[in-house]
């Protein structure tokens, strides 16, 4: 997946970038960008080492499992596709799914304005957001001894609404080549009402952490004399068949990268 900086543009920000109008729409035209953000430092390496143990993200059932290390944090954010975001809202608790894009040290979020989710968010309410891999069922001799093999991160925080269109342009360039790298190019950007319509919101990756769970079942040994079979059922993310939309051109072959899908972009 290609690391971009796409929000908080300053001055001096890229050479010859222009926000051109099509009719419509908006199309962001980049030649030769460089970025440079103060928050982000130089974007062209990530940041290493671990994030931070504190109070809300401490693994402390299982600590063995838990993990802090940014590389193995960042990759299982990267191979996910969909995010549970959970909030309060009156007193009352929710938890809503959603997709995201990880860009350098931070998670962006997009939505209708509309949205209570994003609402919510947008003024600055602590949330808490995880994402989950299944690896395998893991079958157990016994009936309390079944388990999954995941890998799951939690994200503390709370967000920073983006507010200029060049920016809400760009992380919408960046939601797209997430779902399908280079796609960006062959469709229709947002309109200008489009963008008006949405909201971005910037989630800086301050407080996290990993959890995984890998191997077979824990069971006493003398639990395996049964005659149940036991081991592990991998689980891999694998799409299926592509089905053109009846309403596209006929004709149009599909792509390679999509019918050889993968994860991560």
């Amino acid at each position: 997946m290609r690391r971009y900086a796409v929000l908080n543009w300053g001055p001096a920000v890229a050479t010859r970038i222009g926000l051109a109008s099509r009719g419509a729409g908006l199309r962001l035209q980049a030649w030769a960008v460089r970025i440079r953000l103060s928050s982000m430092g130089d974007i062209t390496s990530e940041k290493h080492g671990e994030f931070p143990r504190t109070e809300r993200t401490r693994v402390t059932r299982k600590p063995d499992r838990g993990s802090y290390d940014r590389d193995l944090i960042y990759g299982i954010l990267d191979q996910a596709f969909v995010c549970a975001v959970g909030f309060v809202v009156d007193g009352l608790p929710f938890v809503v799914p959603t997709n995201y894009v990880r860009v350098g040290d931070k998670l962006y979020l997009h939505g209708s304005t509309a949205s209570r989710l994003m609402r919510t968010l947008g003024s600055g309410a602590p949330f808490c957001l995880s994402v989950t891999l299944l690896d395998g069922i893991v079958f157990s001799p016994t009936a309390t001894g079944h388990s999954v093999n995941y890998r799951s991160v939690v994200v503390m925080g709370k967000a920073e609404v983006i507010e200029s269109p060049e920016a809400k342009l760009a992380a919408m360039r960046d939601f797209v080549d997430y779902v399908l790298r280079g796609r960006w190019a062959t469709v229709r950007p947002p309109s200008e009402q489009e963008l008006k319509a949405t909201m971005v919101l910037a989630v800086p990756l301050v407080e996290a952490s990993a959890k995984v769970r890998t191997g077979f079942a824990v069971d006493a040994d003398q639990e395996y004399a049964g005659s149940a079979w036991t081991g592990v059922l991998p689980f891999k993310w694998t799409p299926g068949e592509p089905l053109p939309d009846p309403r596209g051109k006929p004709g149009i072959p599909v792509p390679a990268n999509i019918a050889r899908y993968t994860r991560p972009q």
